[in-house]
């Protein structure tokens, strides 16, 4: 099967990614405390401490890193034992707001009658898929479309983008003059690519998560 990468990474933002020195290791004992104190397989997360914060806790993602905001005075031992619990309000909360496969097969039908009314082609299924490399992907052969799920979460305008994106790819599998000019008709096109070009630097940016 042939697989069209859409918004790959590597190749789409190599001018616009800073170049980041990878973070300082953790000392030993950090990561003895943290493999003894923490469950296994916690999703991505970084702790940030405040001396501004007196008594409040907060949990937030970030550029696809969950980030627990604590006050700077507060204990290992006491930060050790909130990491689960606020990592699970997040989870819960994304859970509740997170789109469906059905919602972006609606979406497609929405795109395709909008902006694409000249197309007749049509998507034999889209899905929410995980991929690291890829904000999505068209397989041309089967006429089945993949989003990132990593993308789950983030503003409509930018999951309507890669899903406008990849519908294109249905009919033209390259990236010439043709689809370019398909692409121009998404009118959030240049708002959208720039949240992920915002998005792929903070990933690049973000330390190790258990600092």
């Amino acid at each position: 099967m042939e697989s069209v990468d859409n918004f790959h990474q590597d190749s789409l933002f190599a001018d616009t990614l800073p170049d980041m020195n990878p973070p300082p290791p953790l000392r030993p004992s950090q990561r003895f405390l943290r493999s003894r104190a923490l469950p296994e397989n916690l999703p991505e997360f970084r702790v940030i401490r405040s001396s501004r914060r007196k008594r409040s806790i907060s949990a937030l993602r970030q550029n696809g890193i969950i980030e627990i905001h604590i006050p700077d005075r507060m204990s290992r031992k006491a930060e050790l034992e909130i990491i689960p619990e606020m990592i699970e309000i997040v989870l819960r909360r994304e859970a509740k707001n997170r789109s469906s496969d059905q919602h972006l097969n609606e979406m497609a039908a929405e795109l395709l009658s909008t902006y694409l009314p000249d197309f007749h082609e049509r998507p034999r299924s889209i899905v929410w898929r995980n991929m690291r490399e890829r904000w999505g992907s068209c397989t041309t052969s089967d006429q089945t479309i993949r989003i990132s799920q990593r993308l789950n979460g983030a503003p409509e305008y930018v999951i309507a983008c890669v899903l406008f994106h990849e519908l294109i790819h249905l009919r033209i599998p390259g990236h010439g003059k043709e689809f370019t000019a398909y692409l121009d008709r998404f009118p959030d096109k240049d708002r959208a690519e720039a949240y992920l070009e915002g998005f792929e630097a903070g990933l690049s940016a973000t330390p190790d998560s258990t600092l």
